[in-house]
């Protein structure tokens, strides 16, 4: 089997297509135990169970479309993001992604605790690709969002976990993305922060070519913010239409 993600461009991809999955299949291998794991480096014959997260999955998503993910844990929507965003690649099929990637997804992950708030967003910013310009230009923003006062020049490990979602979503909301990973995040610290976090989602929304990809189980958010819904159920795509309808759909296979 072979697979492949290219990865195309940042800001200056301007192709009608945002993500294209082509037969894309992702099989994860399950072993007994860590020994087992281990030992089938050197020993192919380590017996080990084989789980399909996502089965030849095809869907082509357009720049600036906003797309629903809907199905019950485990369906296979977080591997399909995870290929996506390039935190794992397929087993088999093809995937486009044209332009920058923003997932607002574990927004707290990721920091070093030892690193100050604002060297954690210096070295998040090279991460990204940045130049030591567009993160000396960034950070301001990412600052004054996040709220944290003092505590930027602070370790990370004497943050709260709504300190670190708050600057994890600062950060992330100001990359100005072409594609915006959204998976319920919106509920970020107290309520004045999580309406100002709400409302910056929607401001980046607005921007002409942003296309969003909308993970929930609240069927009455996707209404709200997309137009198409893709409903994944035991990894395969069982629905791929209007959000209204796509509703509907996974109701009715959950019930």
């Amino acid at each position: 089997m072979s697979s492949s993600t290219r990865f195309i461009g940042t800001r200056a991809s301007r192709s009608i297509v945002a993500v294209r999955f082509n037969h894309v299949t992702k099989v994860y291998r399950l072993f007994r135990n860590d020994r087992q794991r281990f030992l089938s480096t050197f020993a192919p014959r380590v017996k080990y169970d084989e789980v399909y997260a996502n089965n030849d999955l095809s869907f082509t998503i357009r720049r600036g479309e906003s797309v629903a993910f809907l199905g019950h844990n485990g369906a296979g929507k977080s591997t399909a993001l995870k290929i996506i965003t390039g935190v794992t690649t397929p087993t088999s099929g093809t995937v486009e992604v044209h332009g920058r990637v923003s997932a607002l997804l574990d927004l707290s992950s990721g920091f070093d605790p030892q690193l100050t708030g604002k060297e954690n967003l210096i070295l998040r910013g090279r991460l990204w690709g940045l130049t030591d310009t567009e993160i000396k230009n960034l950070l301001p923003e990412v600052i004054e969002f996040a709220e944290i006062g003092k505590y930027m020049g602070q370790p990370m490990r004497t943050y709260s976990n709504g300190m670190k979602a708050r600057l994890g979503f600062a950060f992330a909301s100001s990359l100005r993305p072409d594609i915006l990973i959204l998976d319920e995040v919106l509920a970020v610290g107290d309520r004045e922060f999580s309406r100002k976090s709400l409302a910056r989602m929607q401001e980046i929304m607005a921007q002409d070519g942003v296309t969003l990809l909308f993970v929930t189980h609240a069927l009455a958010s996707a209404e709200k913010f997309c137009k198409r819904a893709l409903v994944i159920n035991h990894g395969a795509l069982a629905f791929d239409g209007p959000v209204a309808k796509g509703v509907s759909f996974y109701k009715k296979i959950t019930q």
